[in-house]
Order: structure tokens, then C-alpha cells, then sequence
């Protein structure tokens, strides 16, 4: 079957869509209930000496540590430290607890700061589809949270990634227990789902609106923030083009300052995304419609995305979700198939290679 085929056979509306990234998108109400379910199965590493947090990870698989740092931030009993890189933090030892998270278990800087903070004596959890990462693990005797074999991109697994580590944390009282706060989210993905599959959906309607320019994609501190990171990085991989994001209250300290110049140029290619949540500090929320009203003359267009559901987490899969539909509707508007990312494989290959860049 080709691959147009395919998209109809699903019920995807792409035009393309090889992989099968709108069903995915789809199925993530069942991939968050599956999460919390593998959570609650993992074995637990022993949290009487943990002192430090850190969540190791690239690309679709390390904006679980995003989630988790936002997540947990008002409540997690110990500090806790994101890495994006090959090398750790001088503070990551003995009283370390390390997510490594990967898709595959093969990406190259995450193995590598999993094998450093091994040597470091940290306790290692490790949440992968299997690969170096996982035999890792078994060989030093650590706790593997397995990823689904069947997801072809690191980006489509967002909820067997980012759940795990918040419900064993919330397990080895680290956390207050996060399942409901996660049973909720998976309920409201679950009727936001049935709403954005439609003909006609909000964010059909949105991806119209953004067109062929290029989204902006504001949000406020914790996970709103991660919400518009994920907003960008999705219409990066899913329709193969530019994107942006930044956060209040920071960029009312510098980035509206940069729009007083070219408003000439920034109408005609950006437009402005805001990404609302009920829980916005009441200055962020006076920011919001602030910078709003500075930008409408220098921007296409700007457009408001309200999340829907009870509770932070519900509400945060909800812009997550809905933003993976847009990315996937702009990727339909302009014939592109939103799974495969080629340039990417080309720059692992590379590295991969002796003497490579």
C-alpha cells in the first residue's frame, strides 16, 4: 500500500503521511493511560538517599525531563536538573537519582551521560525502546521502563516518555502521588482527541490561520512554557518548517524590543501564538494581553489557543495535543509527509562516521 493510500485507509485526512503520525497523535489518551500503568509496574530504586534529581535526554525523548521539572517543580522534595548534552553536572553522584530517556536507547549524548552517571555511582532509571541503553541497565541490575517498540519517532511517544518518571516518583515519595493528577489528563486528552480528529477542528482552524508563516508560539513559566516548546519542535519535524517559542514573564525584558524595526518583514512571514491556561499568574495574565496588543501591527496574525480540562497536567496535554494536530494540519496544507526526518538521520550518520563532524 503507498503511502497516500495508507492516510486514507487510517482515516487520516493527509494527503501523506507514511508512518502513521496522525493515528498516533491520536492514540495519546491510550498512550498516557498505558504510562501511568507502566509506572506503577516498574520496580523502585530505593529513595532513602536520594538528594538530586536529573533527567537525561535529546530531541521528542528529552522533553520528558522538561515535563518532569515543570511538573514537579512545586513539589518535589529534592532539586531537579535537566541535561540536553553528553556531560553531567559536577553534583550528579552517589545521591543522584538519573532518568535516561530515550526512544530508542540509542541516542548518542543520552548514552553517553547514562555511562557517566553509572560511574558516578548514581542510581540510574532508565526509559527506553531498548538499544545500548536498555542492555546498559540490565547489566548493572537498573530499573527499565520499556518504550513501545511500534512508534517510529521519538517525538510520537511523548506520553510513554514523560509519564513514567513523574509516577515513580510520586511511588517513592518524592512526589505527592501524581496518578490522578495523570488519570485526569488522560480523560481530557481523551475528549480533546475526539474533538481534533473532526473535519473542521480547532486545529484545523488554527493551521489555516498560521498559513505558510511561521508560528511564534508564546507561553507562560512551567508547563505552558514546555507546551509552546513543543508546539515549535513539532511543526519543525511534522511540517518541515520554522518555528519559535519563548515564555512571560521573561520576554517582556527583551524580545518585544526587537519588534520596533522590521514590522515590514515580521507581518508578512510570523504569526503569534498564545498559549492560555487557568492558572496564569495574574501579572503574566495582564502580560499576555499587553504584548498582544504591541505585536498585532507586526505580526500576521495572532491567535489564541485556550487549554481545556481540571488541573495543570490536564491542561498542559491539552495545548501539547492540540499542537501536535496543527503541526500535523500544516504539514497536510503543503503535501509534506510529516513522519520521516531525513536531514536528522543524515547528521547522526555523519557523527557515526570516523572522523566525522
Amino acid at each position: 500500500m503507498n503511502a497516500t493510500a495508507s492516510a486514507q485507509a487510517s482515516g487520516s485526512p493527509l494527503p501523506v503521511d507514511s508512518l502513521g503520525m496522525w493515528d498516533l497523535a491520536a492514540s495519546l489518551p491510550e498512550q498516557v493511560a498505558a504510562a501511568i500503568a507502566a509506572g506503577a509496574d516498574a520496580p523502585l530504586p530505593d529513595a532513602g538517599s536520594v538528594r538530586h534529581v536529573v533527567a537525561i535526554g535529546m530531541g521528542g525523548s528529552g522533553i520528558a525531563g522538561d515535563v518532569l521539572a515543570a511538573a514537579s517543580a512545586g513539589s518535589l522534595r529534592v532539586p531537579c536538573t535537566v541535561v540536553k548534552s553528553y556531560e553531567l553536572p559536577a553534583a550528579v553522584g552517589p545521591g543522584s537519582l538519573v532518568f535516561a530517556v530515550s526512544c530508542s536507547g540509542d541516542t548518542e549524548e543520552t548514552v553517553a551521560a547514562a555511562e557517566a552517571a553509572w560511574e558516578a555511582g548514581a542510581t540510574v532509571v532508565v526509559v527506553a525502546g531498548g538499544g545500548a541503553l536498555a542492555r546498559r541497565a540490565e547489566r548493572a541490575g537498573a530499573v527499565v521502563v520499556p518504550v513501545p517498540a511500534d512508534i517510529p519517532q521519538p517525538r510520537a511517544a511523548f506520553g510513554a516518555m514523560s509519564v513514567p518518571p513523574l509516577v515513580l516518583l510520586g511511588r517513592m515519595g518524592l512526589l505527592d502521588d501524581q496518578r490522578p493528577r495523570l488519570e485526569a489528563a488522560a480523560a481530557q486528552l481523551a475528549r480533546r482527541r475526539d474533538q481534533l480528529v473532526r473535519a473542521g477542528s480547532p486545529a484545523e482552524v488554527v493551521a489555516r490561520r498560521i498559513g505558510r508563516t511561521f508560528p511564534l508560539v508564546h507561553g507562560s513559566p512551567g508547563l505552558p512554557a514546555v507546551a509552546a516548546q513543543r508546539w515549535k519542535t513539532q511543526v519543525n519535524e511534522n511540517a518541515k518548517a520554522p518555528a519559535f517559542w519563548s515564555q512571560h514573564p521573561e520576554l517582556c525584558h527583551n524580545e518585544v524590543a526587537g519588534w520596533g524595526q522590521s514590522g515590514d518583514v515580521t507581518r508578512q512571514v510570523l504569526t503569534l501564538v498564545t498559549l492560555r491556561h487557568d492558572g496564569e499568574h495574574p501579572q503574566v495574565a495582564r502580560r499576555y494581553a499587553l504584548v498582544t496588543e504591541l505585536m498585532r501591527e507586526v505580526v500576521a496574525d495572532v491567535v489564541e489557543v485556550r487549554a481545556q480540562g481540571q488541573g495543570d497536567l490536564a491542561q498542559f496535554f491539552d495545548l501539547v495535543l492540540t499542537g501536535d494536530f496543527v503541526s500535523l494540519h500544516l504539514a497536510g496544507r503543503e503535501g509534506i509527509d510529516p513522519g520521516p526526518v531525513p536531514v536528522l538521520g543524515e547528521l547522526k550518520a555523519q557523527l557515526a562516521a570516523p572522523g566525522g563532524a
